[in-house]
């Protein structure tokens, strides 16, 4: 498959061949994503960003030859109470058409496999990549096949098939197997990671998630300073990443005075990260290796650190935390007694995000990705008593 742009290992400088990630890498047992090079945002202003993965074209080095869009973009940033003296905010992914962060990557994938010629898209996917993959395929009017398993959330579920994707149902350790093996025999379009180990999605695809970075520093007093930090729920480092681009950039074109701290939040029974940076040496951090363990947090769950997502954190004063079960969920349902219904991986991410504003008081806003909007999986939904209990008035009227 032609690369139009080329496209690099950020670790070793390896010419990429096609969307598997770097090969030389591969051989050492680590997962690193070849990327295209970074944008030249000179002449641009923060103050006339319109927002959104589109709002800048110029700004991606994909090869498109024109948008494919349902809106995406443009979120809302929300801000927590208790958030301390800095600000808590929660940047609500949940607001894109499909409702994930998703979205700004599929929109400029389904795109440049457009201009590409392609005829079929695949992803694989435990639900957000999915549905987005979907939704943007069908605006496209291309084919779409997503590879999943049987434990994707019926919400999820039916929110693909509703988009009109062909869902190909596997177990986790072949699901990738089986679309590495549909886009070598038939040339599909690929918009996920699908080799191991796993070294991130299509680095075209990633070029939406930038416009988040953008979107921050034109939208949130002191991110554009360098102060503060950015929490971002992280798996295979797609969004950290990207985030971590779209600083660079912003920072090389003097659009901002410096880049946040990033911080990588992960549920604690998978979280490489967090081992990761706790090794003193590099070399040790790219091969280490957790056994994950399934969580309420679906959508979290890598035994391996992608190298980007490390390479992202070390170039931004990083770290990772990781956060017990309890606590995330705790916070999920906190949050949505306040209003904000989020995934509960978007609740881990609130979770570390208020140990950063804690431990930062004084350093700047905290802001946390929230990746999605919780009526992606609403099996961990609990009731909060019975009505009577709730609003004791109501006995009188019910019994």
């Amino acid at each position: 498959m032609p690369l139009p742009i080329p496209l690099r290992c950020p670790r070793c400088g390896a010419a990429a061949r096609d969307f598997s990630g770097c090969a030389a890498c591969r051989e050492e047992g680590i997962g690193a994503n070849p990327v295209p090079p970074l944008a030249d945002l000179s002449g641009l202003s923060l103050e006339t960003y319109p927002g959104g993965p589109w709002g800048w074209p110029s700004a991606l080095s994909a090869p498109v030859a024109a948008p494919v869009t349902l809106g995406e973009g443009g979120t809302p940033v929300i801000p927590l109470p208790e958030g301390g003296p800095d600000g808590l905010w929660v940047k609500y992914e949940g607001a894109n058409p499909t409702g994930s962060h998703k979205d700004r990557a599929m929109a400029v994938g389904v795109a440049a496999a457009l201009a590409a010629g392609a005829d079929t898209v695949a992803a694989a996917s435990s639900g957000n990549a999915g549905a987005a993959v979907a939704a943007y395929a069908a605006r496209a009017g291309l084919r779409c096949v997503v590879f999943t398993t049987d434990q994707v959330p019926e919400p999820l579920r039916a929110q693909i098939d509703a988009l009109g994707a062909v869902r190909v149902v596997r177990d986790f350790a072949t699901r990738n197997a089986a679309m590495q093996e549909a886009v070598e025999r038939f040339g599909w379009y690929p918009l996920t990671s699908y080799a191991s180990p796993a070294p991130g999605g299509n680095a075209y695809a990633n070029e939406g998630y930038k416009s988040v970075a953008y979107e921050l520093a034109r939208d949130v007093p002191g991110l554009r300073e360098g102060a503060g930090a950015v929490v971002v729920p992280t798996c295979r480092a797609d969004l950290l990443s990207g985030i971590a681009r779209g600083f660079r950039e912003l920072r090389a074109a003097g659009l901002v005075a410096g880049t946040p701290r990033l911080v990588a939040a992960e549920p604690a029974g998978a979280a490489p990260y967090t081992a990761a940076l706790a090794l003193a040496e590099r070399a040790d951090q790219e091969r280490v290796s957790v056994d994950p363990v399934p969580s309420p947090a679906f959508s979290l769950g890598e035994s391996r650190p992608v190298w980007q997502g490390l390479d992202a954190l070390w170039g931004a004063d990083g770290a990772a935390l990781a956060v017990p079960t309890e606590e995330f969920m705790a916070e999920h349902r906190a949050l949505a007694a306040r209003g904000l219904f989020l995934e509960p991986s978007s609740a881990v991410g609130v979770a570390a995000a208020r140990r950063v504003a804690r431990e930062r008081a004084g350093g700047g806003p905290v802001v946390v990705i929230g990746t999605a909007t919780g009526l992606k999986d609403t099996a961990s939904v609990t009731s909060s008593g019975t009505a009577e209990e709730r609003i004791p008035e109501l006995a009188e009227l019910l019994g």
